[in-house]
């Protein structure tokens, strides 16, 4: 089973920026899809950014252009730098992994909510 620590929330002010970074353990980074979603304050999961093993990458429309996702896969990492933050990004920033879509894409991700495993959150608040 995968194991996900997210780490490097915090309070923000708009226009701020914010580093997340995921420690995955328990499996070798390379085999799975990752990236990451968030969940605001009394609403559903909302898919952000994925990157698999095979260099696809893709934001969700809301995110394009402010936010930037990367893995380091020798170190079983995985990165969300976020510039020019708003406060709809306010939320709990999750990581996850998953291994069982081949060949990796990001779609059954992004459109499906197929996120396989992840932690238990980092939160991101957005306020002046």
């Amino acid at each position: 089973q995968l194991q996900i620590v997210e780490s490097g929330g915090g309070l923000v002010q708009p226009g701020g920026s914010l580093r997340l970074s995921c420690a995955v353990g328990g499996w070798t980074l390379d085999d799975y899809v990752a990236g990451w979603f968030r969940q605001a304050p009394g609403k559903g999961r909302e898919w952000v950014a994925c990157v698999t093993s095979n260099g696809i990458i893709e934001y969700a429309d809301s995110v394009k252009g402010r936010f930037n996702v990367s893995r380091d896969n020798a170190k079983n990492m995985v990165y969300l730098q976020m510039v020019s933050l708003k406060p709809e990004d306010t939320g709990v920033y999750y990581c996850f992994g998953n291994r069982n879509i081949k060949p990796p894409r990001c779609t059954p991700v992004s459109r499906q909510g197929r996120y396989g495993y992840w932690g238990q959150g980092a939160q991101v608040t957005v306020s002046s």
